[in-house]
């Protein structure tokens, strides 16, 4: 492979990772990513040394795509967390209206816990429709859809003249159950994530006990044309494998 293929290759792996990169939110500033620099670093060795550029484009596209499982992993693990702290607030709010508090106090008794929050704090001090508040929250942040429930409580107990206290009970009810489910489904898909980074993890296996019985495995897969085919091709199909693991288990999860 010529320094122009691991070029391509490369983009293509680049356009990959950031084509499965979370969306970004309103409530997180945006960052450098510095780790693109591995792009043109890896091009340039490929360029001035290119017996190494096919290893270069094999390595660098198969770190690309961990590197994007790895962050997909993340979001929805901060996903799960957001999702947590709005049944957290639900509850918050419920205990403090229950209290008798006024909602005012319990929205920045909510907003100084959370400090997401602060824009529907701000929102019913200044006199602002805060069911829209919520709803603007909720579609910012990722694992946060559940506000929407919160919203449309607020906007029904305003509208009807019904308690607050109670609606909020009763969605922070609907939320615990909810979050019951998706424990129960979480932990039914455990299985099959930890299976599906077991078989990954076969083939190091595989090379290392190959290795111990006198063979060289290592030395034909980055040093031979045929041994760098297999090396992308089993790189390609493991990630794969395991993006289509995640995305099914996101269906579920979304489904739950």
């Amino acid at each position: 492979m010529t320094a122009l293929s691991a070029l391509s290759a490369l983009c293509a792996a680049a356009a990959v990772w950031l084509w499965g990169r979370p969306p970004a939110r309103l409530s997180a500033p945006s960052s450098p990513r510095p780790l693109l620099l591995v792009v043109p670093a890896a091009v340039t060795v490929a360029a001035v040394v290119p017996r190494f550029g096919a290893l270069v484009a094999v390595l660098g596209a198969g770190a690309l795509g961990g590197l994007a499982l790895w962050r997909r992993r993340r979001a929805r693990q901060e996903a799960a967390g957001v999702a947590l702290r709005v049944l957290e607030t639900c509850e918050l709010l419920a205990g403090e209206l229950a209290a008798g508090r006024p909602p005012g106090v319990a929205l920045d008794r909510a907003a100084a816990d959370w400090r997401a929050l602060a824009p529907v704090a701000e929102a019913f001090r200044v006199g602002a429709d805060v069911p829209d508040a919520w709803r603007a929250v909720g579609a910012d942040l990722s694992g946060a859809a559940d506000l929407r429930v919160v919203a449309a409580a607020w906007q029904v107990a305003h509208r009807t003249g019904q308690g607050l206290s109670s609606a909020v009970e009763r969605v922070a009810s609907g939320l615990r159950a909810a979050a019951a489910t998706r424990r129960l489904v979480e932990g039914e898909l455990a299985s099959a994530r930890a299976t599906a980074r077991l078989v990954a993890g076969l083939p190091v296996l595989a090379l290392l006990m190959g290795s111990g019985a006198g063979g060289d495995p290592w030395g034909f897969l980055l040093r031979t044309p045929g041994g760098l085919a297999c090396l992308a091709g089993g790189i390609t199909f493991g990630l794969a494998g395991l993006w289509w693991i995640e995305a099914i288990a996101a269906e579920v999860e979304a489904r739950s």
